[in-house]
């Protein structure tokens, strides 16, 4: 049996500015220019935060979106799509960072600071998760009228764009494209939308190739305070952003094994818990087979190990 790791559930950097502990991350100030994302071990289901974290969880966050990082930028040719990322190698870090190598390594970003756009923007190329839950009562999903007869898990005609609110606490809530338009503008949101859409596509593509269907997944942006430019920005196509299920098990009709934290989410399903604070500890089996199943998921869309 694998020994795991001890989790880091919160970092601590002495004299470096802490501007935010999110539900995964912890953002410094490095300057006015630049910020340090940190991915920690913590794990979030229904927009509460378990008390237990997992083991390397941050590492595999971090790694698998420096791979997409890479990927999405050479394979999306119809438009640029900058990111944020700066390094993620602590050598060349700013010095007063160095001295936290510990925490930082294999699981921090330097990045450049933008202004977030206040939306999550969400690609469902299947039905399922809220999404199902919505069909099953409207035929729509976000206002998007889909065929009738459709079942669990099903692939949709053709993807479609769902955002939904940005909350830092609390439950995220699913919006319509003209409610998104009134928040962002009409312009912001056409571009929010077909980046979202591409980036998407060249992602799915590719993950098929490797075993791995991706269901759905989000993507967060932030402007360029200096251009005005979209750039993509946070985590990009993990497992705590997608889901990912398996070529082989697919089996429309039913709710798929995932390699991703929907398998913690029906874990919490199967508890007498309302899903709000305090969030439960998960069993050991639980955080085990979690980080299992993230490690898979870096491993089949990378073709390496996790360094």
């Amino acid at each position: 049996m694998t020994t795991l790791t001890t989790p880091l559930l919160k970092t601590n950097l002495p004299g470096i500015p802490l501007l935010n502990r999110g539900k995964v991350r912890d953002v410094y100030a490095v300057d006015d220019t630049r910020l340090l994302f940190v991915a920690t071990d913590r794990i979030s289901a229904f927009d509460c935060v378990m008390p237990n974290g997992i083991p390397d969880k941050g590492r595999i966050l971090t790694q698998l979106s420096l791979f997409w990082f890479q990927r999405l930028r050479d394979s999306v040719r119809s438009m640029i799509v900058r990111n944020h990322l700066i390094s993620a190698n602590v050598s060349v870090y700013p010095t007063p960072l160095k001295a936290f190598r510990d925490q930082l390594e294999g699981r921090s970003m330097l990045v450049r600071k933008l202004k977030i756009v206040p939306v999550e923007c969400i690609v469902r190329g299947y039905l399922a998760g809220s999404g199902w839950k919505e069909y099953q009562k409207s035929g729509s999903v976000c206002g998007i009228k889909l065929p009738p007869g459709l079942r669990e898990s099903d692939k949709l005609p053709t993807p479609i764009f769902t955002p939904s609110t940005k909350a830092e606490n609390g439950h995220d809530m699913n919006i319509t494209v003209p409610e998104m338009a009134a928040q962002v503008g009409n312009r912001t949101a056409q571009q929010l939308e077909d980046m979202s859409q591409q980036l998407y596509a060249a992602a799915a593509d590719y993950a098929l190739m490797r075993g791995i269907i991706i269901a759905d997944t989000k993507f967060e942006f932030g402007i360029d305070v200096d251009g005005g430019n979209l750039i993509l920005a946070d985590e990009v196509l993990t497992p705590d952003s997608s889901r990912f299920w398996d070529v082989e098990k697919y089996e429309p009709g039913r709710a798929q094994d995932s390699f991703d934290k929907q398998f913690v989410r029906d874990y919490l399903e199967s508890l007498d818990w309302n899903k709000e604070p305090p969030a439960p500890t998960l069993p050991d089996e639980i955080v085990a087979r979690t980080r299992e199943k993230y490690l898979e998921a870096y491993q089949r869309l990378t073709g390496k190990a996790l360094a």
